[in-house]
């Protein structure tokens, strides 16, 4: 039997559907676009219960994310798109300057959630998401060539002069990039990109791409080419099949690595990732949260937000998504009961992650900040001038805007 709509989705229907009877509810439909397949299976099943429960259907439909981003930030305003979108939270920024992200209520059930992915989809101090997922990179190592995790990036450092002299290795640590992988480096020394305001919203007020901690990660990664234990030619690709054929130690990288690792039978474990110095606080890793958005231009805004807060927030509901795709749940209980090994590691490595920075200024950091490393670690320029170069770089493009 299917329960009463609320007053809310009575409204809502009244005002799509005129004077007719709320029989013709059932001709009400909401579409939810996602950028992968993942969780398509179980959305459509949610789906499903949704229209049996609440008369209205759920077509789930996986769309490329750059046309996601493209429609909500171009064709929105004009009605164009779905009712609701699953998102990275750092696609956030521009929705919400742009009107087209609607403001969600959780109430009480807030309070289920994980604070820092409530944390990646609040922008100017209102959320606008329904945080599914986070996700965050780890530190894997070699556990037959390093059973025990070092503290420290120095004890890094001498493991992996130790091993590459006695020919077990051709890297110490596989290094993706010199940017997103590499970003705990530059926390434990007390780097960040953008700092807070008073409200805690990331502020370009606060711009640290240049600090001392980032200077220092940036020294610390180049020490390691100076040793001659990594390569100047940092690469996504290679790092990873150094890794996966037992030829580096060490790894920065996420839970989309599990698979080949896996297939390739390397031996492996994940755990935090170390400290500046001995007893210092552990390096902290970017976090990455997706989350449902309601399209606010939509005529049925209100009805995606019954279907958001009402409907899927629920510990039974995220338990169903978790056990269709294992990335870690924004529901703080499953997140916490998480037992597998890999898991663990993960979570371990992300407890003190940071959300991703979704101002839009954040967009015009990338290359930079690539720029810079590159320039570092090829020896052209020291970190503090590389840095400083980058800083000005991006600043020049904020005020050209």
């Amino acid at each position: 039997m299917k329960k009463s709509l609320s007053l809310l989705v009575i409204v809502v229907l009244l005002s799509v559907i005129g004077a007719s009877s709320l029989v013709s509810a059932q001709d009400v439909s909401l579409t939810l676009w996602v950028y992968d397949d993942g969780r398509l299976e179980v959305l459509n099943q949610l789906g499903e219960q949704f229209e049996a429960e609440y008369g209205v259907s759920l077509s789930v439909e996986v769309v490329d994310l750059s046309e996601i981003r493209n429609t909500m930030t171009l064709g929105a305003a004009s009605g164009e798109g779905p009712d609701m979108i699953i998102i990275p939270h750092d696609n956030l920024g521009p929705l919400v300057e742009n009107g087209a992200a609607a403001v969600i209520d959780l109430g009480d059930k807030a309070e289920s959630y994980l604070p820092n992915a409530i944390d990646g989809f609040t922008y100017n101090g209102a959320l606008y998401g329904l945080p599914l997922a986070v996700e965050n990179i780890g530190f894997f190592r070699n556990s037959e060539l390093v059973p025990d995790a070092p503290a420290t990036w120095a004890e890094v450092a001498e493991i992996g002069q130790a091993l590459f002299d006695e020919g077990k290795i051709d890297s110490a640590i596989g290094l993706p990039d010199l940017t997103y992988n590499i970003y705990p480096v530059f926390t434990s020394f007390g780097g960040y990109i953008f700092g807070r305001d008073d409200a805690g919203n990331f502020t370009v007020e606060d711009f640290g791409l240049n600090n001392e901690g980032m200077a220092a990660g940036l020294a610390w990664v180049k020490s390691l080419v100076d040793m001659g234990i990594v390569s100047d030619n940092i690469d996504w690709e290679s790092s990873h099949v150094l890794f996966e054929t037992g030829r580096s130690a060490f790894i920065m990288t996420g839970p989309w690595a599990i698979n080949r690792f896996d297939t390739a039978g390397v031996p492996y474990a994940i755990s935090a990732f170390p400290a500046a110095e001995e007893g210092g606080e552990p390096g902290y890793p970017f976090l990455g949260v997706q989350g449902l958005v309601v399209n606010a231009y939509k005529e049925n805004a209100l009805l995606a937000q019954v279907f958001a807060v009402d409907f899927l927030a629920t510990e039974e509901n995220y338990q169903a998504i978790f056990d269709a795709e294992p990335r870690p749940s924004a529901w703080a209980s499953i997140f916490n009961a998480a037992e597998d090994p890999n898991t663990a590691g993960f979570n371990a490595a992300g407890v003190n992650a940071v959300p991703m920075p979704s101002i839009p200024a954040m967009g015009y950091v990338w290359d930079a900040w690539v720029n810079a490393g590159t320039l570092v670690v090829q020896g052209e320029l020291s970190p503090e001038e590389a840095l400083d170069g980058a800083v000005a770089q991006v600043l020049a493009q904020l005020e050209a805007d």
